[in-house]
Order: C-alpha cells, then structure tokens, then sequence
C-alpha cells in the first residue's frame, strides 16, 4: 500500500503532506515553492511508493469552485502531465483549513513569531485536508 499526499497549492508556495505508508496518520512533510512542486513530488515519488495525491480546492460558502481554480487547475494540469500515467490526483475541500491550523498552532502554544510563517500554515493546511481525507474514507469502509 502506497502512501497519499496532499498539496496545499498556493501561487507562491505549497503545503505538502503525507501518510505514513498505513495511512493511519498523516503528517506536514514541508513546504515548497510553487514552480518546485513537479519537481519535488516526482523525487518524492521516485523514493516513495505513492497512492494518490489530494489537492486541496478551495471552494466558497456556497460549494461553488473559488476564484483560486484559477492558478490551480493549470499548476496541477502540469503536475498530472510529468507524473507516470494513472496517478490518481484528486481534489478535496479544502474550507477553512488556513482558519483550523492557525487555531492549531494558537491551541499547541506556538509563539507569534512562528504563527506568522506562512510556510508552517500552509504545511498545517495541507495535513489538515489530509486528514479529512483519511477521515472520510475510515466511516466509508
């Protein structure tokens, strides 16, 4: 059994995170910038064996794609074109997972100065979807 990523994709960075190869839990790997993202999920999965990748989509209040789709349908379009043919890239809800990991890191202390790096919210954000995922799909067995 592979393990699953998720992106957080951001036009100038993303949140990365992984399963463990159970995919009991998942865990922020790092965060990278946008125009490293191929290049770093095809290194990954060179040493990795990968299931899945779960791209976070950000949608409004009313469920409806928002604005974001727009840098982030092309970048993963980009992203399934350099990996093998049948990796399976889906998207997930990503609502209010900025707004969870900043209550995250208020609730497990972290010092201001840390809360204010953008790299650690989006490398929380991209765990937190990932934990969704694993979440669903454990009620759905």
């Amino acid at each position: 059994m592979g393990r699953l990523i998720a992106i957080d994709y951001g036009r100038k960075r993303c949140g990365i995170a992984v399963t463990d190869a159970l995919r009991i839990v998942a865990n922020g790997l790092t965060t990278v910038a946008t125009n490293q993202l191929v290049d770093f999920v095809k290194k990954y999965m060179a040493d990795e064996p990968v299931d899945a990748i779960i791209v976070g989509k950000p949608v409004t209040l009313q469920g409806e794609p928002s604005e974001s789709m727009k840098y982030i349908t092309p970048g993963i379009a980009k992203l399934r074109a350099a990996l093998p043919a049948g990796t399976e890239i889906l998207f997930w809800d990503e609502r209010f997972t900025s707004t969870l990991a900043h209550r995250a890191m208020l609730d497990g202390g972290m010092r201001k100065s840390r809360r204010r790096d953008k790299a650690i919210v989006d490398e929380m954000a991209a765990t937190i979807i990932l934990n969704d995922y694993l979440q669903s799909k454990s009620y759905n067995r």
